[in-house]
Parts: structure tokens; C-alpha cells; sequence
């Protein structure tokens, strides 16, 4: 008997999906669901992205996309890839292809007819699966059982998978860590352990993407602990990273802050970690100021206030939530709330301010940091006519220009 997917599946009976699928389902060149949607609609999961593969070629398919008044833009037409847009619903139409070649990095491709030939050009058995507009599931695989029983398996030999694109290795753990179970699949872990050189040639872009992905899941604690084991952290970042650390912050932080997450495994300056992962400069200066701004600990209410004012909402709850993972700050969701929805005040007095009570040039600046300082420790409770006093006291002090 078939597998068929819940009739109720939201994608399957969504009219805007529905469109695009009709206007290729013409001429016994049945189109398919495949990929990430049918695994996670088979686990009850609800899926990011709606693919469709197609027998037919991309001309034919942005033709019949037109014609049905489907907008559609050519957005991976060297591999056979156009999206659609369909009232608002993006999905990737792909022709069926087979690889020609391959250099570990990326492919080149010939279009085919053949379902279980594009099948088995995929990664693992659980993301080689595709459905009918019926719900119908086509397993070429094992697919199914492997991905009901949280098993990660490599879809034929392992080396030969990795060879085609290395990047694999990186999708294996970040994979189990999502959909696996308690043990990997010892072939597919074994294969990674020993093609780990070839994570040198990927780019650093391709890595930060399936390390953070990684990290977002909702315990990568044991697939990082295994890429530690088989050297494939090393590998990707240049240390093991402190799966201890990683644990705690875990059990801490309650957004899954997958950068946050890195911060914790990262031992040292992250610079290097930074530079091999070609991160961009507000990631390179977020996790520079996890590694070195001490964890808070047992913060009151004027003294978060305070960071804020000066450090801003998102390095101050960084700090908070690394103080939670190690120990020193109860009451975390209270002091988070705390951060991000007090309305950060602007400082009464300005400049001008000062220049009306005659400072000039650097005398405007003392003055107004005097003030600042006195209404910060204040906690913030003076007013307009209480820090133009404060300006004018502090105006006496610095003298006039």
C-alpha cells in the first residue's frame, strides 16, 4: 500500500499552489511535490518551502506559468530552477535533472524524464521523497521508515555523496540534529569523519549557513558533540567548540539564538572563527562583544536601564542570557522583558541647549556628558527643567568660552 499524505495538509489543498500545479499538468507530464515539504508534511511538521518538480523543460514551464497568468522569474535557470509566484505564494518549479558533473563544490546538469534518476541525485533517503496533487507518496529510498525512524541516511555509498558536494558533511549533522534520532547512521558518520578535508574548499558563506541552521535546532547539543568527535568541527571553524558551554546556554537562552549559540561554543577571540565564515560586520561586532563583555550578574532594574541606554537592547539581553547559562542571573524572562519593551528615552537637553548658556566647542560636549552621567544615575526620572538646572550647574563648572 502507499503512503499518502494527510489530505488536510495545508499545501496540498492551498488554491494558490493549486494554480501552479494545474498549469503543469498537462500531457502525461504529471508534476510532483518533492523534497523538504513532503518529509516534514509525513512528520506533521509544517514546511518553510513548497517545491515542485517537473518533467518538462524551463521553457515550457515559464510558457504555461504565463499563460496561466503565474508570474514567474528565472532565478536558478542554469539548473533548471524558475519561481513562481502565485497570489502571493512563492515556489520552485525545477525540471527533473541528473548530474554530469561534479567537482565537490557544484554541479553541472542534464535535464531528464526519469523520477527515481532525480531521486537519487539528492543527499539523504528522507529528502528524496515526492507526492502527486493526490497526496501520494513516491519512495525510491526507504525514505519513509528513515525519516519515522530519525535515521539520516546518506542515499547510496556515503563517499560517493560527499564527493558530489562536500557541503553534505555539514548537512548530515545539521540534519540529525533536526530530524534524528539518538544515534547517527554509523556509514554516513564514518564517511564524514573521512572526507573532512574537503570542507577546506567550500566556501565560507556555504558553512555559515549550515552552522547556523545547525545551531538553531532545538538541541544541537549531540550532532555538534559528534562533528567534534569526527573532526568535522575542526574542520569548519578551527576548534572543537565547548559543547559544555553550548549545553548551558541551551538550557538558558529561550530564543534559540543560533549566533548566541555560536558565541557560547567559541573559545577565545572569535576573530578567526569571524573571517572563515565571511560573516558580515554586525555579526563580527555581536559576537566580539559576547566574547569579551563580562555575563551580567544579578542585575536590578536602573542598572539594565542604564546598559540599554548606553549598549543598546540586543547586547544587553546578549549579556543577560549568557550571565543565565552560567548560573549567575535569576529571573531571566523577567529581566529580558524588561529590556526589550522599555522605551528608550532621549536625553532632555541638547546642545543648543548648552550654547544658549554660552558654552562653546568642547565645553558643550563636558557639559552635556556631565548631565548625561547625572541623569542616567538618576534613573532616567529627570525632566526638561530639572536637567536645563543640572545644564546650567554643569555650565558654571566648565566656564565660558
Amino acid at each position: 500500500m502507499s503512503e499518502q499524505l494527510d489530505p488536510s495538509t495545508p499545501w496540498l489543498i492551498d488554491p494558490a499552489i493549486g494554480r501552479i500545479f494545474a498549469a503543469l499538468d498537462r500531457d502525461a507530464a504529471a508534476p510532483r511535490f518533492v523534497g523538504g515539504c513532503v518529509r516534514d508534511a509525513l512528520l506533521g511538521r509544517v514546511a518553510a518551502d513548497i517545491d515542485i518538480a517537473t518533467p518538462l523543460t524551463p521553457d515550457i514551464v515559464t510558457a504555461r506559468l504565463r499563460d496561466a497568468g503565474i508570474a514567474v522569474h528565472p532565478t536558478g535557470i542554469d539548473h533548471g530552477t524558475v519561481t513562481a509566484v502565485s497570489e502571493g505564494r512563492v515556489v520552485e518549479v525545477t525540471t527533473l535533472r541528473i548530474d554530469r558533473e561534479t567537482d565537490g563544490r557544484r554541479a553541472k546538469v542534464a535535464f531528464t524524464d526519469d523520477w527515481q534518476a532525480d531521486a537519487a541525485r539528492r543527499d539523504f533517503t528522507m529528502n528524496a521523497l515526492s507526492a502527486g496533487r493526490d497526496g501520494t507518496v513516491h519512495d525510491y529510498f526507504g525514505g519513509v521508515g528513515d525519516a519515522r525512524a530519525g535515521r539520516v541516511r546518506f542515499i547510496g555509498d556515503p563517499s560517493a555523496r560527499i564527493a558530489e558536494d562536500a557541503l553534505r558533511i555539514l548537512r548530515f549533522f545539521r540534519f540529525h540534529a533536526r530530524f534524528g534520532g539518538r544515534d547517527l547512521d554509523a556509514a554516513g558518520l564514518a564517511a564524514c569523519a573521512a572526507s573532512r578535508g574537503m570542507i577546506a574548499g567550500l566556501s565560507g558563506e556555504r558553512i555559515r549557513t549550515e552552522i547556523l541552521k545547525l545551531l538553531a535546532a532545538d538541541d544541537p547539543v549531540p550532532a555538534w558533540r559528534a562533528m567534534a568527535q569526527a573532526g568535522v568541527a575542526e574542520a569548519s571553524i578551527g576548534q572543537r567548540g565547548d559543547t559544555g558551554r553550548l549545553a548551558a546556554m541551551v538550557g538558558a537562552d529561550p530564543t534559540r539564538d543560533p549566533l548566541l549559540r555560536l558565541a557560547a561554543l567559541l573559545r577565545g577571540d572569535p576573530g578567526p572563527v569571524v573571517d572563515r565564515l565571511r560573516m558580515s560586520r554586525s555579526e563580527r561586532e555581536r559576537l566580539t562583544a559576547l566574547a569579551f563583555d563580562p555575563p551580567l550578574v544579578a542585575p536590578d532594574a536602573p542598572a539594565l536601564r542604564a546598559l540599554v541606554y548606553r549598549d543598546g537592547k540586543l547586547r544587553t539581553a546578549d549579556r543577560l542570557i549568557l550571565g543565565a547559562a552560567e548560573g549567575r542571573v535569576d529571573g531571566l524572562d523577567r529581566h529580558l522583558a524588561l529590556v526589550r519593551t522599555w522605551p528608550v528615552p532621549a536625553l532632555p537637553v541638547r546642545g543648543r541647549d548648552a550654547a544658549a548658556l554660552g558654552l562653546q566647542g568642547p565645553a558643550i560636549g563636558e557639559a552635556l556628558r556631565a548631565v548625561e552621567a547625572w541623569w542616567v544615575a538618576e534613573d532616567f526620572k529627570p525632566d526638561r527643567p530639572a536637567s536645563l538646572a543640572r545644564l546650567a550647574e554643569a555650565s558654571n563648572r566648565f566656564g565660558h568660552a
